[in-house]
């Protein structure tokens, strides 16, 4: 069963969840994980597309924005569509206002949180609608 965890940072920076997501992206491809990073629309995922790129000097994190052409062996791919073209099951960060239809297909499923209060609320929605599913949560405060 898909695992969730909730990521809520306790950081009230504009960019908190956007560095925090590249942070993560890092190390969970540096355990050897392939992701789905999800988003809400195309200018989201232009926006963490070149923020990988240039997020922390020195750091190369091998991602590509989902097409009909994506290289079926790179280890992140940035999807904001509402369908999945791609065989990735490992590891889906979720930075959409919603559940992906596609969620259970992943063995593991992370949503970060910010002080955001409209984020907050869809990350409410998100994890009731993950409780009244029955998947395990876990929930991570991060300084």
């Amino acid at each position: 069963m898909t695992r969730v965890d909730f990521y809520v940072l306790n950081n009230n920076k504009a960019n908190a969840r956007l560095e925090f997501v590249c942070r993560l992206a890092e190390k969970v491809y540096q355990q050897g994980h392939r992701i789905l990073l999800h988003t809400d629309d195309a200018k989201q995922s232009g926006i963490i597309n070149d923020l990988l790129w240039t997020w922390r000097q020195g750091s190369f994190i091998p991602h590509e924005i989902q097409t009909n052409e994506t290289t079926p062996d790179c280890p992140i791919v940035i999807n904001h569509q509402s369908e999945l073209k791609t065989d990735l099951q490992d590891v889906l960060i979720n930075m959409a206002s919603a559940v992906p239809l596609f969620f259970s297909q992943f063995d593991r499923v992370t949503e970060i949180v910010d002080q955001n209060e409209q984020t907050r609320q869809s990350a409410r929605q998100r994890y009731r609608f993950y409780q009244d599913r029955g998947y395990p949560l876990e929930s991570h405060d991060i300084a």
